[in-house]
């Protein structure tokens, strides 16, 4: 392989367009080959070749890797895909459907022993690392409860003409969307979870998907997790807390980068692009062999987690 990673990009969504296009660009590793979309003229302002469809892109052997930017359920079957051709990926997140589906994901990347990663750019936040340095430090003593949540407003009918609203599409609603995010990083901070349980449901939006979740996780030595997500309050919340026997770290909000613990208060704010930091690192484990921190085997659990949640619409 060259010193570049030739990417490839499926789909030219919100988060393509508005981040991982941009970063692509931005990086000194990376170069954009090329673009699937059903729209052609979506892809003319990024002056690489369009495909139509992923099959007729995998023939470019200058593909080094594939961004897989689409909705919920394409993402199995395009992942397989670009593995099987021989190709790394990086994949949105939530990374499948449903568990059984991510299952297969993992051993497609196994058996072709191709590098396969999953969007959870939130491992890469400063303050996430220095949370994780400071619990590894006993900072706060023996860590026993973490606290998630995501609460926004987001307005009926808005879904009529988004494929997030579409459970045949997202799989879920805020579950899908937002708790995933949370759960994993509950996973990199605290390991592998063992029990789960939860609940969504309708309480306010009448959706075709779900407009709020509760999970609840057991993880090793004694700590129990909750993230707590809703599509249905006009007070804003993104909080994000660790208690332990001797203390407490603060993550909120949790995008803003700031973190307080018994030595004081931290600023270390994310990159402001956030898939920045995700691009280059997947670059750098391609080229480099740096250790990925999401894999698929790492994403694998946190779609365990979400098939634990009893969903009543």
């Amino acid at each position: 392989m060259s010193k570049i990673v030739n990417w490839l990009v499926i789909g030219v969504g919100d988060i393509t367009r508005k981040r991982v296009l941009p970063a692509i660009a931005a990086h000194d590793r990376s170069r954009l080959r090329g673009i699937v979309t059903r729209s052609p003229a979506k892809a003319a302002p990024y002056g690489c070749p369009a495909y139509a469809t992923l099959e007729e892109a995998l023939r470019d052997p200058e593909i080094d890797a594939v961004y897989v930017g689409t909705p919920v359920a394409l993402h199995a079957r395009q992942t397989v895909a670009a593995l099987q051709a021989g190709r790394a990926v990086l994949c949105e997140k939530p990374m499948a459907m449903n568990y059984p589906e991510a299952r297969d994901m993992v051993a497609a990347a196994r058996d072709t022993g191709q590098l396969f990663g999953v969007a959870y750019y939130r491992r890469l936040y400063p303050n996430l690392q220095r949370a994780k340095a400071l619990l590894a430090a006993g900072a706060i003593g023996q860590p026993v409860f973490c606290q998630a949540t995501s609460h926004s407003w987001v307005p009926p009918g808005i879904e009529r003409d988004y494929w997030r609203f579409d459970p045949a599409l997202a799989g879920g609603g805020p579950l899908y969307d937002i708790a995933s995010h949370r759960i994993d990083l509950m996973n990199f901070l605290f390991g592998n979870p063992e029990q789960a349980t939860g609940a969504a449901s309708n309480a306010v939006h009448q959706y075709a998907v779900e407009d709020n979740a509760t999970v609840l996780i057991e993880y090793p030595r004694g700590v129990r997790g909750m993230v707590d997500v809703r599509w249905h309050s006009k007070v804003e919340r993104d909080e994000f807390r660790i208690v332990g026997t001797d203390g407490a770290v603060e993550l909120t909000p949790l995008n803003s980068g700031r973190l307080t613990w018994p030595g004081g208060t931290e600023e270390l704010p994310p990159h402001a692009n956030l898939h920045y930091p995700l691009v280059a690192h997947f670059a750098d484990a391609l080229l480099d062999g740096t250790p990925l921190l999401s894999t698929g085997e790492t994403a694998l659990w946190t779609d365990w987690v979400t098939a634990k949640v009893a969903v009543r619409l």
